[in-house]
C-alpha cells in the first residue's frame, strides 16, 4: 500500500457513520439492561419483604 491509498482508506473510514449507530445501538441496549436489572432487584426485594411478612404472621421463620 502506498501513502496516498492509506490517506484515502482512513478518510473514507472516517467518513463511514455505519459504526457509529452499531456504537449507539450497544450504549442504549446497555442502558436498558441496566434499567431493567435494576427494577428487577427491586422488584425482588419488595417480593421478598412481603413473602417474610406472610411467613411471620402464619407463624414460621422468614428467611433471612
Amino acid at each position: 500500500m502506498t501513502i496516498q491509498s492509506i490517506k484515502t482508506a482512513m478518510l473514507a473510514f472516517a467518513k463511514d457513520e455505519d459504526g457509529l449507530t452499531i456504537v449507539e445501538y450497544a450504549v442504549a441496549g446497555g442502558l436498558i439492561t441496566a434499567a431493567v436489572a435494576l427494577a428487577f432487584t427491586n422488584l425482588g426485594a419488595a417480593v421478598l419483604v412481603k413473602i417474610n411478612a406472610l411467613i411471620t404472621a402464619l407463624g414460621g421463620t422468614p428467611a433471612s
